[in-house]
């Protein structure tokens, strides 16, 4: 395998730690999600955070918007630790927050993180008197804050403030360089006011989200630079399918290079019956791409060409990715850093035996006008050649003799 290039000038941010896990300082970039039940639903919701954290989500937000939600926090999470799953509970918090951890202690509890918007904390005097409400509840849990700016919901006051302040310049700033400058400095404020209240540094977690792939890079490029609090990553409104996607490999791919983020979050809209877990498994495979982190075996397969006879090596190398992920779970424990192992599914012998080569195990298939034999390379050389009706199935069981072979405790 290659060797991936280093981040350029990567950020030391203060490290939080959020119920089992740490973020920032040296850990690893973590993955979060978020449930789109009601929380009040107790079942649903264990049964999405459930699936999101066998996804490999490694914190999980939940909407805390109600009496009936905060009253089913407990619940959930004794039920999660019941299930071997101990997840860290991010509690979403708009409008009434600090009425609802007041009122609920035990939901106050049992969460490990809460998020708070400065734009919908309240209006004028009460904003400030809630604010600090809602921050001292954190000091009294011991709890960290992501303190989450949106520019969907920015507070009216501050955006009057800067914009007043622009007009006056006598060469006035783009409307988008002064959305930027509110965006930040209600962040930086805002963070600035919780410590005041108390909030330590190592409990305040900063994300700045917004629509626009260009508007969300400098943000938190300016954010990066102004401050060493750790900062949540995700492109808000991302969108469906591809485009969501893109959108948000295009933003957050420049900033974690630059060093940049500590979370991050795909925050994709799923398709009508979608599978939620599918803004987990791009997380990874972002992270995986760019050689943060490694998450499941990669599978390596050519597009097909014309040269290719039929679909067989598309189908082979999805039916690879999809065994190998639903082993993981096992493979994690059992086999230690089988998920940097290298898989080569070729459709003709171009490129088939070389790709094979350099993966841990590979097979080149036959293509149009080639022998009906495929070769399978094991740690760069060629040990057996298959062929008849079978391949599908003695390839895989080829890889599965070769994780054990190599990564097994006794290795």
């Amino acid at each position: 395998m290659s060797v991936s290039p280093p981040l350029i000038n990567p950020r030391h941010s203060v490290a939080v730690r959020i119920g089992s896990v740490t973020v920032g300082g040296a850990a690893p970039v973590l993955i979060q999600s978020m449930t789109n039940t009601d929380t009040a639903d107790v079942d649903a919701t264990v049964r999405q955070v459930s699936e999101l954290a066998h996804a490999g989500s490694e914190l999980v937000r939940i909407t805390v918007n109600s009496e009936a939600a905060a009253r089913a926090v407990p619940g959930i999470h004794e039920r999660l630790l019941k299930a071997g799953l101990d997840i860290p509970l991010v509690g979403d918090f708009h409008f009434n927050g600090h009425k609802l951890l007041a009122n609920h202690p035990d939901c106050a509890t049992a969460l490990a993180k809460y998020r708070i918007n400065p734009g919908n904390v309240g209006r004028g005097r009460k904003r400030d008197e809630q604010f600090s409400a809602f921050i001292e509840i954190a000091c009294r849990h011991d709890k960290p804050v992501r303190i989450g700016v949106n520019w969907g919901s920015l507070d009216q006051v501050l955006v009057a403030r800067l914009m007043d302040e622009n007009s006056r310049r006598s060469e006035p700033r783009e409307s988008h360089e002064v959305m930027h400058k509110i965006m930040v400095t209600s962040a930086l404020e805002s963070a600035a006011q919780a410590e005041a209240i108390g909030l330590g540094r190592d409990h305040i977690i900063l994300s700045a989200k917004m629509s626009g792939v260009q508007d969300l890079i400098a943000v938190y490029r300016e954010l990066s630079v102004r401050c060493d609090y750790a900062l949540h990553l995700g492109l808000t409104e991302a969108g469906m399918g591809t485009r969501g996607v893109v959108a948000s490999t295009a933003a957050l791919a420049v900033l974690l290079q630059e060093g940049v983020g500590d979370t991050i979050r795909i925050s994709l809209t799923p398709e009508p019956g979608g599978d939620r877990t599918r803004e987990v498994v791009v997380a990874q495979e972002l992270l995986q791409s760019m050689g943060l982190r490694h998450f499941t075996p990669a599978v390596i397969a050519c597009p097909g060409c014309g040269r290719t006879t039929s679909h067989y090596f598309q189908q082979l190398a999805q039916d690879i990715e999809g065994h190998l992920r639903a082993r993981m779970p096992e493979w994690r424990l059992q086999y230690p850093g089988v998920e940097e192992m290298t898989v080569a599914v070729m459709g003709c012998v171009v490129n088939g035996p070389g790709e094979s080569k350099h993966a841990d195990i590979g097979i080149s298939l036959p293509g149009t006008g080639e022998k009906p034999v495929a070769p399978v390379y094991v740690d760069g050389e060629k040990t057996v050649t298959l062929k008849g009706e079978s391949i599908a199935a003695d390839f895989q069981k080829l890889v599965d003799d070769y994780v054990q072979r190599r990564y097994g405790r006794h290795a």
